[in-house]
């Protein structure tokens, strides 16, 4: 059986430290460019690279915020596509699983 406290507490553990990071990443984005065209230029590829590292950690967010939702609406750990349980492995190696094994694999 899914212990959905634990669960719980592991989402918003991981929500906690990838909002951390999203922070950082902001911080970093927001300084300002350098004088120097060089330097710019170096700071612009840098700043695409941080662009698409807070793509991921906002796409990781949203799934763990969906999967918090629904451990609150009782629908974590069934398949999204066929409503069978997704095996509690499963689950435990992704957490924001939405599908079990035979679906996900479609």
């Amino acid at each position: 059986m899914i212990d959905h406290a634990n669960i719980r507490a592991q989402l918003e553990a991981q929500r906690t430290e990838l909002a951390a990071r999203s922070g950082r990443l902001e911080a970093e984005l927001a300084e300002p460019l350098s004088a120097d065209w060089e330097e710019q230029a170096v700071q612009r590829e840098d700043d695409e690279s941080l662009d698409a590292q807070a793509s991921l950690i906002d796409r990781d967010i949203a799934a763990i915020d969906a999967a918090l939702g629904r451990i609150d609406n009782g629908s974590y750990g069934k398949c999204a596509v066929c409503g069978k349980d997704i095996a509690e492995a499963r689950l435990t190696a992704m957490l924001t699983a939405t599908r079990c094994v035979a679906c996900a694999s479609v």
